[in-house]
């Protein structure tokens, strides 16, 4: 009972200060991609970049300078991994492997954050700022802009402009990931999160000296959690106590994850003058996300497997100082955020509650989703549904304002399969070698659903792991790379050519035969098609894995 009414409190804990922030930050991060004035210091950048800011991008110009800027920015991260032994601080440590350093500059420049290393083994402390914590602001800067590209193609009537990706890349880094992430990081501190530039040699128990790794740990966990990005500084990620000391700071990386997916659903509805249509948004969200917590939370509690009810609670492979409850809440917060952080090993959960965090991935990770990718995903299957609902009483569909053609509808049908693919396609191949059984932590479905959740893991750009497959061979660290980057780039670049598509349409009135797309028959209509679409892709693959752990 007691465990109860304290899980229940920090979920009410954690709404309560969301629903706080819902307004202010939701409008100003309006009010930063509307505003026709520059800061000094981002006038200074696009001096030095040579970046016009008062010239307007097409669809395709903006997406080749996203994905030009990803491609060299995993060229420069590769470099300084590469070169790590010669920079400062470098803690006496070598290069990085050639692979390995691909798939960490990949999946930091994809706002994945996958890791096949040990960070407090293999990186210095230069390589972990100037380069990891870096691309953090970077990911997660490049997901907002696009999210708001895709705003502005529904607002904008017959102009095919978009913004501009290098002013949009600027602002949203100046403006809100840097001050709030200095924020977060002072109150990490002030938590006691580790942030130095030393380690630190103590005596055990027994007599014996100890080295312990130190490091710049709070402001690369600030950012890691607020940009939706994950990498731990170190191998055991928001479950060390360097990282996550506290049930407190534990509710304050949670509530981090959380609050700018939130809060985007508010710039949402203010950039499109409709603000109940970004509560609408936030309603299927919300609703998908609560229903997940709380099959997770039962799973967990519950002691749903043989192992845990011999024990008595399902504890295994979670911290002592959270909990169940606390780490089924950060593992659906993760989960639902394209993150990838965790405080707990989800290859411990149980068959139900492993399961059900992967089905959040499977989602699109649009409960909320992550920084951006959340509200750009979520609106394509918004014209999905639409598109279904004119179907079904022969009308042309349209949504916001816009008709829904068959080459939008190109667009959307391309999105919602390229992730699948890669995902089911990546997951065969793996299971088809001989030699994968040897990187499973266990056989049979457990084993499977270690490899899906890996794939499933990395196309979605989410970055945590089952953490039971071994994943530093060449294959592994080759494939998972693959999926990442086309896990980011081709949604990305489908989106903005919807977004393009839709700029150079015009208005269409709303009439009588227009279906609301702000009121409750929407927002059931949308769960509806999140729910078929995810089960009919994926429902095959998760009888192989967890569900049929969860049944024996």
């Amino acid at each position: 009972m007691t465990d109860t009414l304290g899980g229940l409190l920090t979920i009410a804990l954690l709404v309560a200060p969301l629903a706080a922030t819902y307004v202010p930050l939701g409008d100003y991060m309006a009010r930063v991609y509307t505003s026709t004035t520059h800061l000094r210091v981002e006038r200074a950048v696009y001096r030095l970049s040579g970046v016009d800011p008062d010239a307007e991008q097409g669809a395709r110009s903006y997406a080749t300078g996203v994905v030009g800027f990803s491609l060299v920015s995993i060229v420069v991260l590769m470099a300084i991994q590469f070169g790590q032994a010669a920079l400062p601080m470098d803690r006496g440590l070598p290069g990085v492997p050639f692979w390995m350093s691909f798939n960490t500059a990949v999946s930091f420049v994809t706002n994945t954050n996958w890791q096949s290393y040990a960070g407090e083994s293999t990186l210095g402390f230069t390589a972990q700022m100037a380069g990891l914590a870096v691309q953090n602001f970077l990911s997660a800067a490049v997901g907002i802009a696009v999210a708001v590209a895709l705003i502005r193609g529904f607002v904008r009537s017959r102009s095919g402009a978009l913004g501009n990706f290098w002013v949009d890349l600027t602002r949203g880094t100046i403006r809100i990931l840097l001050p709030l992430s200095f924020v977060a990081a002072l109150l990490l501190v002030a938590g006691g999160v580790v942030q130095s530039f030393a380690d630190s040699t103590m005596t055990t128990l027994a007599g014996h000296p100890q080295v312990l790794t130190g490091g710049p740990v709070a402001g690369q966990e600030a950012i890691k959690e607020l940009g939706n990005n994950g990498g731990g500084f170190f191998n055991a990620n928001s479950a060390h106590p360097f990282e996550n000391p506290t049930a407190i700071t534990n509710l304050l990386e949670i509530f981090l994850l959380l609050v700018l997916p939130v809060a985007l659903t508010r710039t949402l509805g203010t950039m499109l003058g409709n603000r109940r249509q970004g509560l609408a948004i936030l309603s299927v969200m919300g609703l998908l996300w609560s229903v997940s917590l709380a099959i997770t939370t039962w799973a967990e509690v519950g002691a749903h497997s043989p192992a845990a009810q011999a024990a008595g609670a399902a504890m295994e492979g979670k911290e002592t100082r959270f909990g169940e409850w606390a780490s089924a809440l950060f593992a659906v917060a993760t989960t639902g955020t394209s993150t990838g952080a965790v405080n707990a090993s989800h290859d411990s959960l149980t068959a139900t509650g492993g399961g059900t965090v992967l089905v959040n991935m499977m989602l699109g990770e649009i409960v909320p989703g992550g920084v951006g990718a959340g509200i750009y995903g979520i609106l394509v299957m918004a014209i999905l549904a639409v598109f279904v609902a004119g179907l079904m009483v022969g009308r042309t569909p349209e949504i916001l304002g816009k008709k829904i053609s068959a080459r939008q509808m190109t667009y959307v049908a391309l999105y919602t399969l390229a992730t699948p693919a890669l995902v089911l396609v990546g997951t065969g191949i793996a299971i088809a070698r001989d030699s994968s059984a040897d990187a499973m932590g266990n056989a049979g479905g457990h084993g499977f659903s270690e490899v899906l959740y890996a794939f499933t893991s990395a196309a979605n750009n989410n970055g945590s792991a089952f953490g039971g497959l071994t994943v530093t061979s060449d294959f592994f660290q080759i494939t998972l790379a693959l999926a990442m980057l086309a896990g980011r780039l081709l949604p990305i670049v489908l989106v903005l050519l919807l977004a393009g598509s839709l700029a150079e349409q015009g208005k269409v009135p709303v009439t009588a035969g227009t279906l609301p797309t702000h009121k409750p028959l929407f927002v059931g209509m949308l769960v509806g098609v999140i729910l078929i679409m995810t089960g009919l892709t994926y429902f095959p693959a998760l009888a192989l894995g967890p569900i049929a752990e969860a049944l024996t």
